[in-house]
């Protein structure tokens, strides 16, 4: 059986140097040989078009190399899960992950690589005041201080980048450029990053962005009016920048104009709050399926559908006769106002053109769309004293300044996203993000989710402008740092739209994960005693850490969704989970009887045949939960001799 270690790549995050040698690899095959790179080799393929010597165009500063490579250095570190902070564990498809966001990001590198659509930003601005973004997971948080600048040698906290400082630019691009990189391989193919900016540094985060997505895939600079001067001099500053970028630009169509028309999902997954129900359609609805096309039965996986009665076929491309489905529906009231014959119009204001079947029987909303190629000025989304008290008003004080307009981040998504894509936002500050897609979610109906990064700065009670977050915080019963501050206005905001929207039974909730050190012991052995380091080494999983620690860790390694489906089961006196439908089967007990090998092998093949025997399943246990080797020999051989081939152990 394969024993993972802290030291494989099964225990660490995605490697990119390993994935970026194989794309060159499949291009071209002659400049790479047993894993290695032949520069020569690939200067002669690739003739006049390699750049020599130092003279050429590009945005270039000190610390720009290892800013590269700390973007390539797989992350050895795990999310641990934290169901008590969270909100509807068991169902939500949402994150809010606590920790350093380039840590974070690594971390989410396999299970979410090419999967989310929108990505917005809010860093610092660079203004001299401090932002806390470590960039050496391993050496610790105090040691991210002292190597960042936050603190001298002392302890003491320093201004972390202040305009007096010869590198004032250099630390902030530093910061910038390996989560840019790492957040564009996150982005699907049609994909967007929008990052907010002001003056100070926007000349400076186009240049890089123009590198990191390339020149050809620039979008716009949009312009916020705040409505508001901060600022005093010779101009007043009325205005911020959102600098847009696409992954691949020619993808983009979903804000290019046209006919302003829109396709939507009418369906989704069948839950406690949204049950299924019968609707008869007449024949005569659009279907875009082959003609004489006939679907029956239980059919579309998650968004299940069941043919009750009638014939569901295709004649002419148009349903052939009255059929009457049971699903999910998500615009009933709209469905039976359009199938009535009268004008009808979404929660959102936008008039209904037909609801249609696509090719694969999934009911479609084909509507014209309220905004049509929006303006780079932005429209007026109030004062930033508005903002500002709006967000003061749901927390009950005013514990963060100038958070972004719900209102604007609504808009951005709905340019952008449909049903069921991700949106990500790793700056995540006071949660606005997430506040406006379950807001979003609400007035179309749809089921984006949020994946929400933050760093838990710590609130100093002795600093002014900090005191009031400090108390917030205390009175919850919470620490004193932003995460907290996060996460009530997520709580708060989920009920919000609950109670401003009672239709709605969307998901409001989210799962909270805490970056942490990897749950199993890297190995450092000391020379001067080298007997004790093996003996501590036995047990290679760290005793704090839970059953639950483990499987996320193995979830986020094997490139798993840290929402997939989870369904647990007592086998032979063990707990066995399976995730994702049977892509994982894990028991991480710490502790296996012999004699239950056996029941325990045959329970787990029992169960995956329930499941429909996946053909990619893997099994995986702690290695030292065995008795001896017999043990965990016969449950990998009777696994093995049943057709689940890929056994490892932790």
């Amino acid at each position: 059986m394969d024993l993972i270690t802290a030291a494989d790549p099964e225990s660490r995050s995605a490697d990119p140097v390993v994935a970026n040698v194989a794309r060159l690899q499949a291009l071209f095959p002659d400049a790479v040989a047993e894993g290695q790179v032949d520069f020569d080799a690939l200067r002669q393929l690739l003739g006049a078009a390699v750049a020599d010597g130092d003279e050429k165009y590009g945005l270039n500063w000190h610390g720009k190399r290892a800013a590269r490579r700390l973007a390539l250095t797989p992350s050895a570190g795990t999310l641990r899960p934290c169901p008590n902070e969270s909100v509807d564990w068991d169902t939500t498809q949402n994150l809010m992950l606590e920790g350093d966001n380039l840590e974070v990001l690594k971390l989410l590198s396999k299970s979410y690589a090419g999967k989310v659509k929108l990505i917005y930003i809010d860093p610092p601005y660079n203004t001299g005041k401090d932002f806390i973004y470590p960039d050496n997971y391993q050496d610790g948080v105090k040691n991210y201080l002292r190597l960042t600048g936050q603190v001298d040698g002392n302890g003491h906290k320093l201004s972390t980048n202040t305009e007096s400082s010869g590198r004032f630019h250099t630390v902030w691009l530093n910061m910038m450029y390996p989560r840019l990189k790492i957040a564009r391989d996150l982005l699907t193919e049609d994909g967007v990053i929008m990052i907010s900016i002001d003056d100070g540094e926007v000349n400076l985060i186009k240049s890089m962005a123009s590198e990191i997505f390339g020149e050809e895939n620039f979008l716009s600079v949009l312009i916020w009016n705040k409505q508001h001067s901060q600022q005093q001099g010779i101009f007043k500053k009325y205005h911020e920048y959102i600098i847009t970028y696409a992954k691949n630009s020619e993808q983009i169509t979903a804000i290019s104009g046209g006919s302003g028309e829109i396709d939507a999902g009418a369906l989704k997954k069948v839950t406690r709050g949204n049950p299924a129900s019968d609707f008869t359609f007449p024949a005569g609805v659009r279907f875009d399926a082959p003609d004489g096309t006939e679907i029956a039965g239980t059919f579309g996986n998650a968004e299940e559908v069941t043919v009750v009665s009638g014939q569901f076929i295709c004649r002419d491309g148009k349903t052939a006769q009255n059929v009457t489905l049971r699903a999910g529906w998500t615009q009933k009231n709209q469905m039976e106002s359009y199938f009535a014959g009268k004008e009808t119009y979404d929660t959102r204001g936008q008039y209904i053109i037909e609801f249609y079947f696509n090719s694969t029987g999934k009911l479609k909303c084909r509507k014209v769309r309220g905004k049509i190629t929006p303006p780079s000025l932005l429209p007026q989304y109030g004062m930033v004293s508005k903002q500002t008290r709006d967000l003061s008003d749901l927390l009950g004080d005013t514990v963060f300044p100038n958070p972004k307009p719900v209102d604007m981040m609504k808009d951005f998504i709905s340019w952008f996203c449909g049903e069921r894509d991700i949106v990500l936002d790793f700056f995540a500050g006071s949660g606005t993000t997430g506040h406006a897609v379950m807001s979003q979610c609400a007035d179309d109906e749809s089921s984006l989710r949020y994946i929400m990064v933050q760093f838990p700065e710590v609130f100093d009670i002795d600093d002014r402008s900090q005191e009031t977050a400090a108390k917030y915080c205390a009175n919850l019963g919470k620490p004193h740092n932003l995460a907290e501050i996060t996460k009530e206005r997520l709580r708060l905001a989920g009920e919000k739209v609950k109670d401003e929207t009672p239709s709605f039974s969307g998901d409001t909730g989210f799962r909270v994960f805490k970056l942490d050190s990897s749950n199993i012991k890297a190995w450092d052995p000391q020379p001067a005693d080298l007997e004790q380091a093996l003996l501590d080494h036995v047990e290679n999983i760290k005793p704090d850490r839970s059953e639950d620690d483990l499987l996320y860790e193995v979830l986020l390694k094997q490139g798993l969704d840290l929402c997939a489906p989870i369904e647990r089961r007592e086998i032979a006196g063990q707990t066995v989970s399976v995730v994702a439908g049977g892509a994982l089967m894990a028991c991480l007990s710490p502790q296996i009887d012999g004699g239950a090998v056996e029941d325990l092998a045959l329970g787990i093949v029992a169960w995956r045949n329930e499941l429909g025997n996946p053909a990619d399943t893997r099994a995986l246990f702690r290695d030292n939960a065995f008795a001896d080797d017999v043990a965990k020999t016969n449950l990998t051989e009777i696994l093995r001799q049943y057709g689940i081939r890929d056994v490892r152990s932790i």
